[in-house]
């Protein structure tokens, strides 16, 4: 496994963004199975009723493989796979800017023309699909950017802090719309495109605090060499049996919890609480899963890496993609969560060949090097081998 530590990256020379010898490709492996694990999420968007992101039994269910995979995805997917993409952002917003700085660049000024970059590929994101986050991510950024030297402790204590805020919130702001459908609207009722107030604040801040929190937890992990894979086997083998042991029976909680109460919309913003308390352990768990695995040689694996190094351009493509079949060509067709799934599998089948074609003859993702010659502002290395 390559690997490459602080002294290492702060003495290599170059003017130009990270290279093939210098990448971390446990970050590569964590980054590529994150952003195939956030499409089944997204995917429910392209297809479904807004409400289905949240209600299972919302839309998208016709037979009981519908339910299964509606529970599985709560359980497995819902947060944990934005949570590991929240926690590699914020990992490469520090290594760009130790880059930056063993350089002799100017490190703030640099990054922050960088995140406006990434913005405003966010805006352009947006106008095609309400879920971009993006925009979200390029707004946290100058944060983490800010607070990244903070002591180790801090920084995860005020991580985890936010990251639930929305968690520990939710009872208040349920009790505040309590069971009303113009209050709660799309995040519960099929045929609503909005949310009133105080729904709507809660989503956001849920949104904005979690993504934010996670990438500070990121700049702790990488600060203490354990998103790297730095640490042994036994550490990160601990790390899973505890992380996807603990977070997995605290998920659950929560479809138990809505079949329960007979997927009543009282329970519509409580009803996230297991999700919120299992992201963060479950999100660890998979990381040290995916670091074990990045150690273990398969031949599969350098595959993953590759959807990793091109994370941008898979991401936008999802989009592109999923609006231009789920969203156009089939639209009209009354479609299951069994269907989207089948539809899933193609599409992680395309982005794994692709990304791997692609590297072989380029040296970055298309959307990767545009954002990489709009930062420095100038053309670099040639794309083609």
């Amino acid at each position: 496994m390559t690997r490459t530590n602080n002294s290492d990256r702060a003495t290599r020379p170059g003017a130009g963004p990270v290279t093939g010898p210098e990448r971390i490709d446990s970050l590569d492996a964590i980054r590529g199975v994150a952003i195939l694990g956030i499409l089944p999420m997204n995917a429910l968007a392209f297809g479904l009723d807004h409400a289905a992101y949240f209600n299972v039994s919302a839309d998208g269910i016709g037979q009981p493989l519908d339910w299964v995979i509606g529970m599985l995805t709560m359980v497995v997917i819902d947060q944990k796979m934005m949570a590991l993409f929240s926690l590699l952002f914020s990992v490469g917003v520090v290594i760009f800017a130790e880059r930056a700085a063993a350089k002799g660049r100017r490190v703030v000024w640099l990054s922050l023309w960088r995140f406006a970059m990434l913005f405003a590929v966010g805006i352009a994101h947006s106008a095609l699909w309400f879920g971009d986050v993006l925009t979200l991510y390029a707004m946290c950024a100058p944060v983490v950017l800010l607070l990244r030297r903070l002591p180790i402790v801090l920084l995860a204590a005020v991580g985890i802090a936010l990251a639930l805020a929305g968690t520990v919130s939710a009872p208040f702001f349920q009790s505040a719309v309590g069971s009303d459908r113009a209050e709660i609207g799309k995040l519960w009722f099929v045929g609503i495109d909005t949310m009133g107030p105080m729904a709507k604040t809660w989503f956001l801040g849920n949104a904005v605090g979690r993504a934010l929190g996670l990438m500070l937890i990121g700049v702790a992990l990488y600060r203490l060499g354990i998103v790297q894979g730095e640490r042994d086997d036994s550490s990160y083998r601990r790390l899973a049996l505890w992380g996807l042991g603990v977070g997995t029976v605290v998920t659950a909680i929560g479809p138990i919890w809505h079949i329960a109460t007979g997927w009543s919309a009282d329970q519509a913003i409580t009803g996230t609480i297991p999700t919120g308390l299992g992201t963060i352990p479950m999100a660890l768990g998979y990381m040290a899963l995916i670091i074990l695995w990045n150690r273990s040689g398969s031949r599969h694996l350098e595959r993953v890496r590759n959807t990793g190094r091109m994370a941008l351009t898979n991401y936008l493509t999802q989009t592109l993609i999923g609006l231009a079949t789920l969203g156009w060509l089939l639209d009209g067709v009354d479609l299951t969560r069994t269907m989207i799934a089948v539809w899933i599998l193609c599409v992680w089948a395309l982005q794994l060949w692709w990304s791997t074609w692609w590297l072989e003859r380029f040296r970055y993702g298309p959307f990767e090097w545009a954002w990489r010659c709009a930062t420095y502002r100038t053309w670099q290395q040639p794309l083609r081998r």
